[in-house]
């Protein structure tokens, strides 16, 4: 190449970097969010997913995209993190999307329904069975996009004061018992009472309430129900498979760059693993403790746990026939879930009941 020819080319190059760097750069620009989330940061595991989620965002575009996590009550309190999302208090928040069903019982789909889905089964529905969708349409009303973000998977049946025998024993009980499930309860004589975790264990020890309902064993022994109620009940026939969500504003979300959205949605993907793995890894140990502590270990009867379900197709009955938005999710929800457990009976089912008697032996 003559040496005219190379200058112009290099002239040629240098422009075109000079014109391109801006573009590169308006493309990823720096942002900052805040993230509110519903829990107290002693709850290492759930809280702790926010912050898996927001440092594998900055990890992932070099600094430039920061998600501050703030814990409930820190900028609203815990059951208030949707709207502070909805009405652009904070940019998003990590919550329970059934904390919200008295504002529209089809919340309560995002995290758990009684008698619904395990956790491999809920991600299923959401990724693979038009659940995502479904939701999103609903969440919309809200201003908000929803993306999974954790689950705790299958859930204890809680903490009691006394011994659950029969239904009678449950009639008149003050129970701390999340989301759509309280109406269900309360068909069995329950008296369902919605708190945020960091209230619960002062309600308890006050004899405010009966009996508490919170995820499992590693974190109920952090937030010290076995030292006031020693009966300890499962399963949580309510949350077989709680998931958990980030909401992010619509409009908020609307305005970032396509791959700061990809981020977003695979940083989610990233705390929706880690949570559940956290939870499977860290349950058992703290089980043992509770039980070496003193704790009763105590399954529900068959008849509670018919009369519960009796009690849940009820509900959804006559929720139904009143909520056009929660029949359309409600139909594809248990249409997906009678086929998993089709499924789930010979393979999983199998495998797992066998290899709990084997557990001794190997």
């Amino acid at each position: 190449m003559k040496r005219r020819e190379f200058l112009k080319a290099a002239g040629l190059g240098v422009a075109g970097s000079a014109v391109a760097a801006p573009a590169i750069a308006q493309s990823t620009p720096e942002i900052k969010w805040r993230l509110t989330s519903s829990f107290p940061k002693s709850l290492d595991t759930i809280y702790g997913a926010s912050e898996t989620f927001s440092r594998a965002v900055a990890e992932a575009t070099d600094n430039k995209f920061q998600i501050q996590v703030f814990a409930g009550g820190e900028i609203v309190p815990g059951l208030q993190a949707l709207d502070a999302v909805s009405n652009g208090t904070v940019e998003m928040c990590h919550t329970a999307s059934y904390y919200y069903f008295s504002k529209d019982p089809t919340f309560t789909f995002g995290t758990a329904v009684p008698f619904g889905m395990n956790q491999r089964m809920l991600d299923a529905w959401m990724f693979y069975g038009g659940g995502m969708d479904l939701m999103n349409e609903f969440y919309a009303r809200f201003k908000v996009i929803g993306f999974p973000a954790g689950n705790t998977g299958a859930q204890m049946g809680g903490w009691y004061r006394r011994e659950i025998r029969s239904l009678d024993d449950l009639k008149g009980l003050k129970m701390r018992i999340g989301g759509f499930a309280g109406r269900v309860i309360s068909k069995l004589g329950v008296v369902p009472q919605q708190l945020a975790g960091g209230d619960i264990y002062p309600a308890l020890e006050k004899g405010t309430l009966d009996a508490v309902e919170w995820v499992g064993p590693y974190d109920d022994e952090k937030l010290g129900f076995h030292k006031v109620a020693r009966y300890y009940y499962y399963p949580g026939w309510w949350e077989g498979g709680p998931m958990l969500h980030n909401f992010v504003n619509l409009a908020k979300w609307n305005d970032l760059p396509r791959h700061y959205k990809s981020i977003v949605q695979s940083a989610s993907h990233v705390a929706n693993t880690l949570m559940q793995a956290r939870y499977d890894a860290l349950n058992p140990a703290a089980l043992k403790r509770l039980v070496a502590g003193g704790a009763q270990l105590r399954p529900f009867s068959q008849t509670i746990l018919d009369a519960s379900l009796k009690a849940a197709m009820e509900v959804y009955a006559e929720t139904s026939a009143a909520n056009a938005s929660f029949k359309k999710v409600l139909d594809s929800f248990l249409a997906f879930r009678n086929d998993q457990y089709l499924w789930w009976q010979v393979a999983e089912y199998g495998f797992d009941t066998f290899m709990i008697r084997a557990r001794t032996r190997t």
